[in-house]
């Protein structure tokens, strides 16, 4: 039995050498407006059919008092229809605080609770961003599970995401 490590405010996982694993990069602007507030965003896994099988990430105001930070989450409209809604925020491993503007490397491994109910098949990795006094930006990035090989992909917002790389890994 592996044992494995969460560290919840990042959503990194740290396990020992397991088979399959997904990397992300996600990239937030740094856009000159005159007022600027971090994005909300979500991350997630779709099945072919669009049913969501995995939350990978959920950044958002946790500071807030009460479930001020929170109430806005439904402002990630594809993400809040199709899973957020049903969650009771906070989601230990899934929520964490907005980022600021530059790279933001994520890490899973197969043994994960992310990744635990991939079946073979294609998938999509979905990230959308909703900025305050901004924009909505979804980008959707295809993917085959599991990985014969290490498969690299990627694919850019243009305004409120930056670059999303994808790897994943046998």
């Amino acid at each position: 039995m592996q044992k494995t490590l969460l560290f919840a405010a990042t959503g990194l996982i740290a396990t020992p050498a397991a088979a399959g694993e997904m990397q992300l990069n996600v990239e937030i602007p740094r856009l000159r407006v005159s007022e600027y507030h971090n994005p909300y965003v979500a991350l997630w896994i779709e099945d072919g059919s669009g049913k969501v099988v995995s939350n990978l990430g959920a950044w958002y105001d946790v500071d807030l008092k009460g479930e001020d930070g929170s109430k806005w989450l439904s402002d990630l409209r594809t993400w809040w229809r199709r899973s957020g809604r049903s969650l009771k925020m906070p989601v230990n491993g899934v929520s964490a605080p907005t980022k600021a503007p530059g790279q933001h490397p994520l890490r899973f491994t197969e043994g994960s609770r992310q990744l635990k109910k991939l079946a073979p098949g294609s998938y999509k990795l979905q990230v959308e961003a909703v900025r305050e006094v901004g924009g909505r930006e979804l980008v959707t990035i295809p993917f085959q599970w599991p990985p014969r090989g290490t498969q690299t992909a990627s694919a850019s917002g243009s305004k409120e995401l930056g670059d999303i790389r994808l790897t994943i890994k046998p």
